[in-house]
Order: C-alpha cells, then sequence, then structure tokens
C-alpha cells in the first residue's frame, strides 16, 4: 500500500504513467524504423574499432562514411563490417585501418550468406559484452568492499579543460567528501559529429569527454577510493550529436553516471529530435546493460521558463523519460530523473513550494535516484547569499530523501570553482545532511495546507499537459515549445542528415544482447 506524505492520489499517479507510457511507445514506433551516423559509429567502437586516420577523423566515423556516402547506411554497418572480415580475413580494426588509406571499399566486396557473416561477428561481439560486464562486476566489488557514500550523493563537477588537472581536482574533492565526480566537457562538444581522441589539455568551460580521458579519471578514482576508503563514481556526458558513442567510452572504461537525455539536446543544443530520440535509445540499452545511473535534464526546463509556473513540465517530462528508459530496457533504480530548485528566492513561502515539489518527485519515482541541480538562475555573484540558497537547497535534498545531490558553489556565476570554493560546498552539505538526517521521518505536512495544495496542483497539470501530448504526439508538441519555452521543429536542427530508414536486412545484435526488458 503505497503512503503520500503529501495526500497525493496515485490512482492519479497511475493515470499519468499509463499516458506516459503511450506516448513514449509512439515515440518508439517511430526509432525503431531508424539507425543514424552515430549509432553505427558506437557498433564499430564496441567492435573494437578506435584511434585517427592521418587527418586525425576518427576511423569509426570514417567506416561510417564510406557507407553513408553509398547509400548503403540502412543495412547497417555490421552487415557490411562482418562481410568485410570473411572476405579479407582482417579483423574491424585493421578493416579500418584500410579504408582509412583507400585501400579497400567494403561496399564492393562478394557477400557472403547471412549466417557466415552473424558467425564471423560474435566473437568480437562477445568480448565487447563480456568486458562491460566484467566493469559492472569490478564496480559492485569496489563497492563491496570499500562502501561508498550515503544518499543523497554529493555530486561536484571539476572543469579546468585539462584532464590531468581534472585528476588533482577531483581527487581533492573526494578526499573533502564528494560521492560522484562530473567531468563538465568542454563548450561545443555537444555539437561535435565525432568524439576527439586521446588525452587532451585544452577545453573551454570543461574537459573533451574521450575515452582516453575516461580511462585517466577512472584510474585517478580508484586510487583515490582506495585512499579515503568508499567507492567513487564517475560522471560525464553523453548527450549531444556522439550520446551513443559516448555511452559505449563510457560502458568500456567503468564510468558510473552519465548526463543522458535526448529532450536537453532538442531544447538547449537545437539537435535534431529525430537524430536524438533514435540515439537515445540505442545509448540507454548501453547504459542499462552497463550499470550506469542516467541522469535528464528537466532542471535545465527551469533556466528559460519560470520555475512556479512551469513545474509541471519538469513533471511531465520525467514521467516521458522514465517510460522511454523502460523501453531502452533502464531499470528504475538507475534513473536519475531531473528537477531543481530555482524558484525565485524573493518569492514568498518559495521554499515551500519547493519542498512540495522535492517530495512529490520523491513520492512519484520511489526507486529512482533522483538527480537534484541546485540554485542557478538567480544567482547574483553575492556569495553570501548564494551560500545561503545553496543550503536551503541541501535542506530539501535530505529532507525528500533526493538521490543525486549535485553542489551549488558559493562562486556560482562568477568563475569556474576553486578547489576552496568546492570545499565549501561540501562542507555545507556535509553539515546539514549531518543535522538534519532524519527529518523527512519526523516532520508531517498540514493537510490543506501550501505544501499539499500546491503537489496536487502541479500533479494534476502534468497530467492534463500528458494528454495534450498523448493527443498531438511528442514531435508537435516540441514544435509548439511545451518544454521550456523553446520550439523545436521536427525536420530542423543539427543532425539530420545522419538518420537514415533501417533496410529489412539491418543488423544490430547489441540491442538484444544488451536490453534489461522482459
Amino acid at each position: 500500500m503505497r503512503s503520500s506524505k503529501l495526500g497525493i492520489d496515485f490512482k492519479k499517479v497511475d493515470e499519468a504513467k499509463i499516458i506516459a507510457s503511450s506516448i513514449a511507445t509512439e515515440v518508439q514506433q517511430f526509432v525503431n524504423q531508424y539507425t543514424t551516423v552515430t549509432v553505427e559509429r558506437t557498433l564499430c567502437r564496441l567492435m573494437g574499432i578506435d584511434e585517427i586516420d592521418t587527418h586525425e577523423a576518427p576511423l569509426p566515423n570514417v567506416v561510417v562514411d564510406q557507407l553513408h556516402q553509398h547509400g548503403l547506411l540502412g543495412q547497417g554497418v555490421l552487415y557490411f563490417l562482418g562481410n568485410s572480415l570473411l572476405e579479407t580475413g582482417l579483423n574491424p580494426q585493421q578493416v579500418a585501418e584500410r579504408i582509412a588509406k583507400n585501400e579497400l571499399d567494403i561496399t564492393k566486396l562478394p557477400i557472403h550468406p547471412d549466417e557466415e557473416i552473424s558467425n564471423v561477428l560474435a566473437p568480437y561481439i562477445e568480448a565487447t559484452l563480456q568486458r562491460i560486464s566484467g566493469n559492472v562486476a569490478q564496480r559492485n566489488r569496489f563497492i563491496e568492499r570499500l562502501g561508498e557514500g550515503a544518499k543523497p550523493y554529493i555530486y561536484v563537477i571539476v572543469a579546468t579543460g585539462n584532464i590531468y588537472e581534472d585528476v588533482v581536482q577531483a581527487q581533492a574533492a573526494a578526499r573533502q567528501g564528494a560521492d560522484i565526480i562530473a567531468v563538465i566537457r568542454t563548450t561545443g562538444q555537444s555539437l561535435l559529429d565525432f568524439v576527439p581522441y586521446g588525452a587532451t589539455t585544452e577545453g573551454f568551460g570543461g574537459t573533451f569527454a574521450t575515452q582516453e580521458n575516461f580511462r585517466i579519471m577512472r584510474k585517478a578514482l580508484d586510487e583515490v577510493g582506495e585512499e579515503v576508503g568508499r567507492y567513487i563514481r564517475l560522471c560525464n556526458y553523453c548527450s549531444g550529436l556522439c550520446m551513443p558513442e559516448i555511452a559505449a567510452m563510457g560502458a568500456l572504461e567503468r564510468l558510473d553516471v552519465m548526463l543522458n537525455d535526448a529532450l536537453y539536446g532538442i531544447l538547449f543544443r537545437d539537435i535534431n529530435p529525430q537524430r536524438t530520440l533514435i540515439d537515445q535509445y540505442f545509448s540507454r540499452i548501453i547504459n542499462g546493460f552497463a550499470g550506469v545511473i542516467i541522469n535528464t535534464g528537466e532542471d535545465n526546463y527551469l533556466t528559460t521558463a519560470d520555475a512556479f509556473e512551469e513545474a509541471h513540465t519538469v513533471l511531465a517530462s520525467d514521467l516521458i523519460n522514465e517510460q522511454l528508459a523502460l523501453l531502452a530496457g533502464v531499470p528504475e533504480e538507475q534513473m536519475g530523473l531531473g528537477h531543481a530548485f530555482e524558484m525565485d528566492p524573493e518569492m514568498e513561502n518559495g521554499f515551500l513550494y519547493e519542498l512540495a515539489q522535492a517530495q512529490m518527485t520523491r513520492e512519484i519515482f520511489p526507486k529512482a535516484p533522483l538527480k537534484y541541480m541546485p540554485p542557478t538562475k538567480f544567482m547574483t555573484g553575492n556569495i553570501f547569499k548564494g551560500h545561503l540558497q545553496d543550503a536551503l537547497f541541501n535542506m530539501i535534498g535530505i529532507w525528500t530523501k533526493q538521490g543525486i545531490q549535485l553542489l551549488g558553489m558559493p562562486t556560482e556565476a562568477i568563475h569556474t570553482p576553486f578547489m576552496s570554493d568546492r570545499f565549501l560546498a561540501i562542507e555545507n552539505a556535509k553539515y546539514i545532511f549531518n543535522n538534519m538526517s532524519n527529518i523527512g521521518d519526523e516532520v508531517e505536512f498540514k493537510e490543506g495546507g501550501v505544501i499539499r495544495q500546491r503537489a496536487q496542483v502541479v500533479l494534476d497539470k502534468a497530467i492534463t499537459l500528458l494528454k495534450i501530448i498523448e493527443r498531438e504526439g511528442l514531435f508537435v508538441t516540441l514544435e509548439k515549445g511545451n518544454f521550456g519555452n523553446v520550439k523545436r521543429p521536427k525536420t530542423c536542427g543539427k543532425g539530420l542528415q545522419g538518420v537514415v530508414a533501417k533496410s529489412v536486412h539491418y543488423y544490430n545484435p547489441f540491442i538484444e544482447r544488451m536490453s534489461n526488458v522482459i
């Protein structure tokens, strides 16, 4: 029997989830018909293809571009890659290197039977699945032996642009008490239609997401984890035009958390809706299989729209994201659904409204490690007031049992945080989490009071919006600007040229092998 401190009618919650499921199913029916250049590059990476050519183009791009230029990508890269292995006797990496040197055109080779192609690919597929499964087992062994921080996980960012400096700051943060380190991506990487290669030391506002950078940071966090006696989780970003590729890299290098949300890319990076929803599906299959917690970006809606008036859009999007994730085999325990503390601090009783929103989200998604985002929109550079705003945010985080608490910094809106700023933020959170540890178990909300009424209004408005989306479809909803007051047409935006209809012979066994869908 579900109980609600807010007096929520769970029949309404069930209704909302049924509507959201209908919306997600319609989207999935569209997604199932298409692949993208990114999905196919991801398959190259999962087959062991890596490195760059003499022009610094990643070899997965080189292989996929050859097929795309011949109009054959709809059959899937694995079909042609497997055929080339049979015909040449080479391995996938060697095939890619020959293509890069203009010594091989895999579209012109004699075609072998489908069964033979499947059989020759099988050992490479199995090796990748075993490597990722081994990473999951290794993570579990670390946690069993060392333990990890209590929820809400204390989540902080590093963003120097230099992976080696990021390591210094990340290890310092872990010693100060952080549980999750997020390496912010350099500005604009989400719009690159390729993944940079190797360790990087120059970035603006963040550090390039590369597989080597992932490896370097994972090693550093394992080392400091042994030192401090708890497992430190690593987070990066697989949103953008390379969503499933970066998800695959993260799975191969044992990342633990990934920013993974098509709607974020559509609304705030103007990525074509078709492209990124297709990419999102495969990226979430990979994340689900790899035990990675996905973070969604609903908190960003409240930076472009009013947090009080548009709170229901966050809930509606969370409900849709939950259903899309379930269709990709992501369990609820890996859904870091996003929301935020973003109301105007001058609003009377704003804290009560924020508390209502957070408690409502917790009750509607009881198994999810919710990702709670700090105040940003109304940070002014007044570090003393900002520190108080962050303290109120931390109070709600522990009160409502959030899963992931992304800490605000006193210098928000001034500069990239110094280690001292991060220390103050962690100290703030630890003080409040300790002193208010059980407040959520002790305090009840007045029947008919501001908090209960607010939660019920937001839920009702979310259901109304979901009914509209169900009637019109998600693509039309995005065109009308119902999320974040940002309008995005279905046939516009970056990356549309990379969307390809699947042929009847399309082949991607990773979907079936990785999917946890029952």
